[in-house]
């Protein structure tokens, strides 16, 4: 039997997205443009810069001629929330690679990290860089590899996807217009 409620809920979360999807839409940019800026700030979204992200998103933009707030919109995947499981599974992954201190030690001290960002206000960038420098070199090794690892997948993966739906939902508005303008008299 089909449960009509987890359709109505998925395509609930789906009309979510559609305001992003015309904001991303309305961006003056080359379709690759705004791809590179999305994967750019998705892969910066995962890495253990909380706090100076978007600094490094607007910079790495402007460096790789990309636009910047396409890459500065992923970079609030990794917020106070979400820094604990996001975190816990770079470090997971960069410990398969290199090895840490155990997972539940590590684990806590991401979510001691994300209760203490709840508590800064935006400007207080220093303290949550000066909170991922005290981790200590054990953990922010294999931090920093399972970081890259998922940056690269996620931002080469978004890079993709959004380049071909940019590609075909620009296509599809300028074949409207094309359309529109030849019917009217």
């Amino acid at each position: 039997m089909v449960d009509f409620s987890q359709i109505k809920n998925k395509k609930n979360r789906l009309l979510r997205l559609r305001p992003a999807l015309r904001w991303v839409l309305k961006l003056r940019s080359s379709p690759r443009s705004i791809a590179g800026g999305l994967g750019l700030g998705m892969f910066i979204a995962f890495t253990p810069t909380v706090g100076i992200q978007i600094i490094l998103a607007f910079l790495a933009a402007t460096l790789c001629r990309v636009n910047r707030a396409a890459a500065i919109v992923p970079v609030w995947i990794t917020n106070p929330v979400t820094v604990t499981p996001v975190y816990t599974f770079n470090y997971w992954l960069g410990s398969l690679i290199w090895p840490g201190p155990p997972l539940s030690e590590v684990k806590e001290l991401f979510s001691h990290l994300g209760r203490a960002l709840t508590h800064l206000q935006f400007w207080e960038m220093k303290e949550a860089v000066l909170a991922m420098l005290q981790i200590g070199m054990e953990i922010l090794i294999p931090l920093l590899i399972g970081s890259i690892e998922v940056g690269v997948i996620s931002g080469i993966l978004t890079y993709i996807i959004s380049l071909k739906l940019l590609t075909f939902f620009l296509t599809r508005r300028a074949e409207k217009r094309l359309l529109n303008n030849r019917q009217r008299p």
